[in-house]
């Protein structure tokens, strides 16, 4: 009789008990930040064709849904307003506005919430915007880089004053977390944090978000976002953005960007997020519609390979999910 193998790996997947016992990444629900859309000017959500199971909230909703997160655990939420179109301009006036639809629900989820989570904005000018960029242009139609970091302090100014604990800054222009930094400590707002979106990728699987936020944009992004083909460009970034006094960095998308997600974590001491995008999120629901996958497990699988990469936070729109398939697993 032939003797078998003395080392069997296998010994240490026989039960669900002794995987539990040797897993080696843990998925929890304060690691979870929902993404939700806040939109101007209805009496009920719409939902998002693009992404099923998600909709564009009006106020009331949305403070239900923040609720809901903090019921499952979730550990925050990013709010991206959606003004009503012909309230937008050249420069994104709306996102400047303390009546504008970003502020206005910023003030609702803190009276709904408190500090029981943690509520972030999206600090950009694409939704509020009419060519639906993130900045403001120029005279020959580019994106003017230093004219949109003066709009950018305005935002953050506005946002923290309207409840925000930590404001974003996607718009990937040069120097804008350091402009943001100063904008803030200018108002004496020195506890509100900013997550740089360090790695921002000019990426395809953005698509739903527009159909989201009812986007304008007209072209592409690739004069400001990252070049998918790009790998130390972000470690770059991700220097000038702790220079600048970034409290916490992220990658986005995340799935296909799984590789610098594990740089940073290797580099910083600070924490590491990753945004699952609607792309990724729209390709899993698609999937599982057809019954070619099984959702819950990919849904799972997912979101560990971003923390066994590393990851500290996710941006993910099954937040609440999740944290539920989470505490029942």
């Amino acid at each position: 009789m032939t003797e078998g193998p003395i080392v069997r790996p296998r010994r240490l997947r026989t039960t669900p008990a002794m995987r539990r016992m040797v897993a080696e990444n843990r998925l929890h629900p304060a690691e979870f930040i929902l993404p939700a859309f806040v939109r101007e000017g209805i009496s009920e959500p719409v939902p998002i064709g693009s992404m099923p199971g998600v909709v564009q909230h009006t106020r009331d909703t949305l403070r239900k849904a923040a609720a809901e997160a903090v019921a499952a655990g979730v550990g925050g939420i990013m709010l991206f307003g959606v003004p009503e179109e012909e309230k937008k301009d050249a420069v994104g006036t709306p996102g400047t506005d303390p009546d504008g639809i970003l502020q206005v629900a910023l003030r609702d989820v803190r009276v709904e919430v408190g500090d029981e989570l943690i509520v972030m904005s999206d600090l950009c000018l694409d939704e509020t915007t009419d060519h639906g960029h993130c900045g403001v242009l120029d005279a020959e139609g580019r994106v003017d880089n230093d004219a949109t970091l003066e709009r950018y302090a305005e935002m953050a100014q506005v946002q923290a004053d309207a409840g925000a604990h930590v404001v974003g800054p996607s718009g990937m222009m040069d120097g804008q977390i350091a402009v943001v930094r100063e904008a803030l400590d200018q108002i004496g707002r020195d506890d509100v944090s900013v997550l740089a979106y360090t790695a921002k990728y000019a990426s395809a699987f953005f698509g739903p978000f527009r159909e989201a936020v009812g986007s304008s944009l007209k072209g592409d992004r690739k004069t400001y976002q990252q070049d998918p083909a790009n790998f130390r460009e972000s470690l770059r970034e991700l220097e000038l953005d702790l220079a600048e006094g970034a409290d916490m960095v992220m990658v986005k998308p995340g799935l296909p960007y799984l590789d610098i997600l594990k740089a940073f974590a290797d580099e910083v001491t600070v924490p590491v997020a990753a945004y699952q995008v609607s792309g990724e999120y729209a390709m899993v629901e698609a999937a599982a519609a057809n019954g070619w996958i099984e959702r819950e497990r990919a849904i799972l699988e997912m979101l560990t390979s971003f923390k066994r990469a590393g990851a500290g936070m996710v941006l993910t729109y099954w937040a609440t999910e999740a944290a539920q398939l989470v505490r029942n697993s």
